[in-house]
């Protein structure tokens, strides 16, 4: 919880989302014992992970032999998705006929879809819909870009950095599409009900 002069901003433990005024979060207790708020759109992902619910008894009703081990608050749910050469956004046929910059989106696509942020865009998926997206390079010699995944009440933003050790990097987020530039509003990406993206050009 971030607190600015009068104003309280809850932020749900899953997404990192500030919650809308109104919008209702409940708390979760993720070790059985501090409680943290959980917004709608991701309390699925807490109850199937194991979070105990405010007011729920807290016996474990998963065997403790099954229990996963604490790796800190978000470790566990957000554990590291490994993309397996199947599941890349585009065949060998069709890469040897892309171009340099569609070759850049393609290996952008694929490290976001092996990032921890996979699974969370597809919690909030779930709930929303399937959002736009788009892929986008920026100017300069880093050969970075920006993935935006956007609904109408919300919207993500991912910089990709290939030669980078953490390739994937949480840039922006916010809750109007008018708060995005208009480059990045080219929706050139579709995103699956698991999370990942796929670039156009590899559908051809």
């Amino acid at each position: 919880m971030q607190i600015t002069g009068q104003a309280v901003s809850r932020i749900c433990a899953i997404c990192d989302r500030s919650l809308l005024q109104g919008e209702r979060a409940v708390q979760y207790a993720p070790d059985g014992a501090d409680l943290v708020d959980v917004c709608p759109l991701c309390q699925e992902i807490a109850t199937e992970n194991g979070w105990i619910k405010e007011g729920s008894p807290t016996t474990p009703t998963v065997p403790v032999n099954h229990r996963r081990q604490k790796r800190g608050l978000l470790a566990s749910i957000f554990a590291p998705l490994q993309s397996s050469p199947e599941e890349t956004v585009a065949t060998e046929p069709i890469l040897r006929r892309l171009s340099e910059p569609e070759l850049a989106t393609v290996e952008a696509a694929d490290l976001y879809n092996a990032s921890d942020y996979r699974r969370t865009i597809g919690g909030v998926a779930k709930s929303l819909g399937e959002p736009k997206a788009s892929i986008l390079p920026l100017s300069g010699v880093n050969q970075e870009l920006v993935i935006t995944i956007a609904w109408d009440i919300t919207w993500y933003q991912y910089r990709v950095s290939p030669e980078s050790a953490q390739p994937v990097k949480l840039e922006a987020r916010g809750h109007e599409l008018t708060e995005i530039d208009g480059p990045f509003q080219d929706w050139n990406a579709k995103i699956h009900p698991d999370g990942r993206v796929v670039p156009e050009i590899a559908r051809v």
